[in-house]
């Protein structure tokens, strides 16, 4: 019984130091994270930032190549995406990328936003200012 209950408070260690390990070692996570310009932290559950009385969303933007499979990747990662063939945006797109704007009021925002980012095809995801 003592052997069976240090194995499993053995497995439990092991499990719980993979996880942490995984979250905070994992040099991808932390590269697509250095390509998001804005504090996550900022954001409630439901991607709002805020006063509590004038909780809105944050809009993002970012350039990508203009080219159907890249386009339709990133609309399957963020359904809320909205792409721009002609303007260049605050981010800078250059004559071959179109410019993504998105949200973070949707489902798994974060997630939303690691998965656009671990992308090779993103180089950095900023604020959105709308004008």
């Amino acid at each position: 019984m003592m052997r069976r209950l240090t194995a499993i408070a053995a497995t439990l260690t092991i499990s719980t130091l993979a996880l942490s390990y995984s979250a905070a070692a994992d040099p991808s996570l932390e590269d697509a994270l250095q390509k998001i310009g804005f504090d996550l932290d900022q954001l409630d559950e439901w991607g709002l930032y805020g006063p509590e009385d004038g909780k809105r969303s944050l809009s993002y933007e970012f350039c990508a190549p203009n080219d159907r499979q890249t386009l339709e990747t990133l609309q399957a990662i963020d359904p809320t995406l909205m792409i721009y063939l002609q303007s260049p945006g605050r981010v800078g797109c250059e004559a071959m990328e179109v410019l993504a704007i998105g949200e973070t009021h949707q489902p798994n925002y974060r997630d939303v936003l690691i998965n656009l980012a671990s992308l090779d095809t993103v180089e950095r995801i900023e604020q959105f200012w709308g004008e």
